[in-house]
């Protein structure tokens, strides 16, 4: 037998109080990330070694590098999670773009912007 097509308003509700937590999780991440960045000035190592002070330039600016691409990563995971606020309010979430078969409900709890079901994602390999 066929699958629905959606998932119900009930489900749809449960999924939508997920991943509000999710994005309320994931914000306060990424404000994490950019204080962490924002916050690297002077650690206090003026009068030390220069030789120590030159890695630990190259050291601040590797993890400035870094923390900017975990924000970027965060910003774009945010980005798929009001996304899937979106599908769950024109009653499009959980449905594969692919398959047209609503994914399973395991993948959407583990990852709540998926817009693709396992099957479909196989095919893509």
């Amino acid at each position: 037998m066929e699958q629905t097509n959606r998932y119900s308003d009930e489900a749809l509700l449960e999924f939508k109080e997920l991943i509000e937590q999710k994005i309320a999780k994931a914000q306060k991440d990424l404000d994490l990330i950019r204080s962490a960045y924002m916050n690297d000035g002077n650690n206090g190592t003026d009068d030390t070694a220069p030789t120590f002070k030159a890695f630990e330039e190259g050291s601040e600016t590797m993890s400035k590098e870094a923390n900017t691409q975990l924000a970027i990563r965060q910003e774009k995971f945010i980005r798929d999670l009001k996304n899937a606020l979106i599908r769950i309010e024109n009653k499009t979430y959980g449905v594969c773009r692919v398959t047209g078969k609503l994914i399973n409900t395991e993948r959407l709890k583990l990852v709540p912007h998926a817009t693709l079901s396992i099957e479909a994602k196989n095919m893509q390999r």
